[in-house]
């Protein structure tokens, strides 16, 4: 038998603001939800779970790995919308991207505060390439 990840379940506020918003900017359908979670299911077949609770959430990270195309499509939902982003997780470079493995990623934050990733190469692709070594800037982002 094959492993194969499934679904997760993403802690928020509000999972109709939250399951919305990432299905907008990834330019994905929300579904229809199923007792108390809302449901965003990628192309691989992996289901985002969206659970709205009333604690406090700790941020957890999920990055998407997107084509050139798509990777255009994000940023430009992203710019739009006007939500931050940012070339690291850490936030030393806002309003770039970077250009790890020879490809292009982009940071920004979930309604819940939850990390978000896109990027067009899995890491490790090049390793010629230096890890959060480049950027570039992208006009119009904060």
């Amino acid at each position: 038998m094959s492993v194969e990840f499934n679904h997760t379940i993403v802690l928020s506020r509000d999972r109709e603001k939250s399951a919305r918003f990432l299905a907008g900017i990834l330019g994905l359908e929300v579904g229809e939800p199923a007792g108390m979670f809302l449901p965003v299911r990628t192309a691989n077949g992996v289901t985002l779970d969206f659970a709205t609770v009333a604690v406090d959430i700790p941020a957890q990270h999920y990055a998407f790995l997107v084509s050139e195309e798509e990777f255009d499509q994000v940023l430009a939902r992203l710019v739009s919308a006007g939500v931050p982003i940012q070339a690291d997780p850490h936030g030393r470079h806002p309003g770039r991207i970077n250009r790890n493995d020879g490809g292009r990623g982009v940071y920004f934050r979930d309604p819940a505060g939850h990390g978000m990733e896109a990027f067009t190469r899995p890491y490790g692709t090049d390793p010629a390439s230096p890890l959060n070594g480049v950027t570039e800037e992208v006009p119009g982002a904060h």
